[in-house]
């Protein structure tokens, strides 16, 4: 049994399948489902079901995986602690983002390469729900999230919080308004983020609160999409106030009763081991922000 087999079959068992699997571990797909089977015949006994359109685990899999992950983390673990000694950080950080943010990745990218060259840094980005829940299972060392309420085991920096607006083309019928309550939305074509985001956890929390769901039209994952759609006349666009109110296509509404908030933060793991490299990587980000 080889290192390399058990790190090949936790990646598949996370990401549900070899072709991803193949692609987080950067390796040809032949060769990660080779060695799987090669693990699979020293063990005796087959550890994933393929016979469906995702991988899953089998019952001695669902068994193995505690063990694989438990060898992997030691040998992480004795490299972390050598690199302790010898005062060397190295090895890779895995971070995440949503795809709308204020922060300027790339110079904190560059400086932090300047810094720490041994360090590999993987960048992904997706839905802020999806990217919390990669943080709490450690295949994330950090994310940039939107969020409503703190996500569960995570700590957070916060990097902005603002106010959550309705906006309208300026001829719009509502455009003579400054401000809406969240119940005149009731029967109003929406134009939002998708869910897993915040700004769209916090509305859908809202709207669930005063007891009926949100009529959304149109979702699209950028913040700059929803404004020009919502240009186009095609419905009233939920967005951050610092672009509703600062886009001249656009006429923003405050929307009160109640207000919605959106907030932008740094999120890491509050439980499990952290490495050197994402240490570092964390140190040198929350001082940046």
């Amino acid at each position: 049994m080889e290192l390399h087999q058990l790190e090949y079959f936790v990646a598949v068992a996370e990401e549900g399948g070899f072709t991803r699997a193949a692609a987080r571990l950067r390796v040809a797909q032949p060769g990660v489902s080779a060695q799987v089977r090669k693990l699979e015949r020293e063990l005796g006994q087959p550890l994933l079901d393929r016979s469906g359109r995702t991988v899953r685990l089998t019952a001695a899999g669902r068994a193995v995986l505690p063990f694989a992950r438990a060898a992997l983390g030691a040998v992480d673990g004795a490299r972390q602690a050598v690199d302790e000694l010898t005062g060397l950080t190295r090895g890779r950080v895995a971070i995440g983002t949503v795809t709308s943010h204020t922060v300027d990745l790339a110079a904190v990218l560059a400086d932090f390469n300047a810094a720490h060259p041994a360090v590999e840094v993987t960048l992904v980005e997706d839905a802020s729900e999806r990217l919390a829940e990669a943080v709490r299972e450690g295949r994330l060392d950090a994310a940039i999230v939107a969020f409503g309420e703190t996500p569960e085991g995570l700590g957070v920096d916060l990097i902005s919080d603002e106010e959550i607006d309705a906006a309208v083309w300026p001829g719009h019928e509502l455009a003579s308004r400054d401000t809406i309550p969240l119940s005149a939305l009731r029967d109003r074509a929406l134009i939002c983020l998708p869910r897993g985001g915040g700004i769209r956890a916090v509305l859908d929390a809202a709207c669930a609160a005063a007891g009926f769901a949100p009529r959304v039209a149109f979702e699209a994952g950028s913040p700059a999409v929803l404004e020009q759609l919502a240009a186009r006349r095609l419905g009233v666009a939920i967005l951050p106030a610092s672009i509703a109110r600062n886009r001249e296509h656009l006429h923003p509404l405050r929307i009160v009763r109640p207000t919605l908030r959106g907030r932008l933060g740094l999120a890491w793991r509050l439980a499990g081991p952290t490495s050197p490299a994402a240490s570092a990587w964390l140190t040198h980000t929350r001082r940046y922000l």
